[in-house]
């Protein structure tokens, strides 16, 4: 989940957790409001992790390569 779309379910849920004061049966809308938000910190910490783990795209990663010649054997005195 993007970092984007995490932040924004941890607005709705504080939304809907603490400034909603209508009821509707059979939901509590601050239960949902603490899931929303719950879920939100969850994605935003795992792409969080994501983002810092892996290498970035523009980073190039060099090898260094050592070419030697090829081993020749020094002639044999007769």
């Amino acid at each position: 989940m993007p970092a984007g779309t995490s932040i924004f379910l941890i607005a709705v849920g504080a939304i809907l957790r603490y400034a909603v004061t209508a009821t509707v049966s059979g939901i509590s809308l601050e239960t949902v409001g603490l899931i929303l938000m719950i879920a939100g910190a969850v994605g935003l910490l795992l792409s969080l992790l994501f983002m810092f783990s892996r290498p970035r795209a523009g980073q190039v990663v060099r090898e260094r390569v050592v070419e030697r010649d090829p081993y020749d054997e020094p002639p044999l005195r007769p």
